[in-house]
């Protein structure tokens, strides 16, 4: 009987030191794990808004699916253009008399590849869609608008992805956790997201040290 109550007073002991070692590591090690993982998601998303740019550039607004995005990639081109002053010589017919008139002219150089601008020779663009790690291959979802903002029409964008797809195989206490962060060097909320359909705004909503990190 004594053996037996040593051994299983040994056991506790060992599961009573793996507990407080857990709740020390543990923390250390999610953080760890989700810096990589965040790093990964928010160069995917500036990718996005990249793409998202160039896109709105050339028709006017952003675009609404990932379809439609990746094929303007695929075939988009930018104009290259010069602006250039002139002057020219214009009869007055009130006065009767010739004056200068100064103008601006607008020269096409001729065109670039969308794909080779931004993304040379990386064709990463076609997988804009998918959310790294994520064990189910959950895409990013991603809305465009037309808002109102003082009577002037402003075209948005939003992409995102929850935070639980991301980190789905974390512990769940630290998961909540994360999800309830309120901090300028920490991803608010409980999700990562480039854009707003609320705001004139293409910023991410993640902190100054993900912009440090060198894209994956």
């Amino acid at each position: 009987m004594k053996t037996i109550i040593q051994i299983v007073l040994w056991i506790a002991c060992i599961g009573l030191a793996y507990l407080i070692y857990s709740s020390v590591t543990g923390p250390i090690e999610f953080k760890k794990v989700k810096q990589e993982r965040f790093a990964k998601v928010v160069s995917k998303l500036k990718d996005i808004r990249n793409a998202q740019e160039a896109y709105k550039t050339a028709n006017g607004k952003y675009a609404n699916d990932f379809k439609s995005l990746i094929s303007f990639v695929d075939t988009g081109k930018y104009t290259i253009t010069q602006q250039r002053d002139s002057s020219y010589m214009e009869m007055d017919k009130t006065y009767g008399i010739e004056l200068l008139k100064e103008i601006k002219i607008i020269d096409t150089l001729g065109f670039v590849s969308v794909k080779d601008s931004l993304f040379k020779n990386d064709d990463r663009y076609k997988s804009l869609m998918d959310v790294p790690y994520a064990p189910g291959g959950e895409k990013f979802e991603m809305k465009s608008a037309i808002i109102d903002k003082g009577g002037y029409k402003a075209p948005v964008f939003e992409a995102k992805v929850k935070k639980s797809v991301v980190l789905f195989d974390q512990p769940k206490d630290l998961l909540t956790r994360e999800n309830a962060q309120i901090s300028v060097e920490e991803v608010n909320g409980d999700v990562i997201k480039v854009g707003s359909l609320d705001q004139v705004s293409t910023s991410g909503n993640w902190p100054p040290i993900y912009d440090k990190k060198e894209d994956l």
